[in-house]
């Protein structure tokens, strides 16, 4: 089998990897015309137009971009040099309504679509990643050997979630979910950090932790690596990032009037993480200045 590959970043770049390990021909394309060389077994490709060129039809070409006019952009030059009976895979953290226009779209030239939730990090190399298919019944028979591949192991790790858009919505939910795992997590430590008296060992707890507990999971094993080599973490800055995906789930939880309490407080803890002025924070000091006269701290 022979698949195109567009994008090769930390994801990319490994999910190809694994792939050629499986024995799978990639043809692979990036702006950066450095890496393509740097993975063994990879034939690089110069342009879209060369790596649809080396593909022998019915193509198939998965996409590994970031989410809005960058993947927009390159499925519009793809788009043209695609025939029909071709396939355009999006693994990439794109909006399912996005996916479902653009394969709607893809539809009218009688080119395939498919979204594939992934998950797996910078481990899924070794691991394999875990992935949610959205798309027809057709096009995940012919995609199975390439996320049999991907996948832990060929009867692991992945599923036809449902129909195109349900790929990315599954994933959608699922960084949710690790935002809110994630965010209590980091509570419950912050907490124990804080009781001095008991001069908790994080590292310890939290390796403690990792064995027979409920709270086990392949976070906590991250976490207590890490904590294994510091706790106290003085030299990493207190901002998090959210790529988006947190945000499009408490979007659609609010049209669908489903409370996710939880999940949309991460969300706020890290958008307030990101707010280098702290006005909230400044305004509730002089309210309670204002209104009890309690002495507030002068910024340095």
């Amino acid at each position: 089998m022979k698949i195109g590959f567009v994008g090769l970043g930390r994801m990319g770049g490994n999910m190809s990897r694994r792939l050629i390990r499986h024995g799978i021909e990639v043809v692979g394309f990036d702006q950066n015309p450095a890496v393509p060389q740097s993975i063994e077994g990879l034939i690089g490709a110069g342009s879209l137009f060369a790596l649809c060129s080396m593909l022998t039809p019915p193509r198939t070409v998965w996409l590994m971009l970031p989410a809005g006019e960058v993947s927009e952009n390159t499925l519009a030059q793809l788009t043209s040099l695609l025939s029909p009976g071709d396939l355009v895979v999006d693994g990439g953290n794109a909006y399912y309504k996005d996916s479902q226009r653009r394969a709607k779209m893809l539809d009218e030239r009688g080119i395939g679509f498919a979204d594939v939730g992934v998950s797996g990090g910078v481990w899924g190399f070794e691991n394999g990643y875990g992935l949610m298919f959205g798309g027809s019944a057709e096009v995940a028979e012919r995609l199975k050997p390439v996320l049999q591949a991907l996948a832990p192991t060929p009867d692991t790790g992945w599923v036809h979630a449902g129909p195109v858009g349900a790929g990315h919505f599954a994933k959608m939910v699922h960084n949710g979910i690790e935002y809110g795992m994630m965010q209590a997590l980091a509570e419950g430590l912050n907490l124990l950090r804080k009781k001095k008296e008991f001069g908790f060992d994080l590292a310890q707890l939290t390796e403690a932790w990792r064995h027979g507990t409920v709270i086990r999971s392949w976070l906590l094993d991250l976490t207590a690596q890490y904590l294994a080599s510091d706790q106290n973490l003085e030299g990493i800055a207190p901002v998090v990032a959210d790529s988006g995906e947190g945000r499009w789930t408490v979007l659609e939880a609010v049209e669908l009037g489903v409370p996710i309490p939880v999940i949309t407080q991460s969300l706020f803890t890290r958008f307030e993480s990101q707010d280098e002025e702290d006005y909230n924070e400044r305004l509730l000091a002089v309210m309670r200045k204002m209104f009890g006269g309690h002495s507030v701290v002068e910024a340095e």
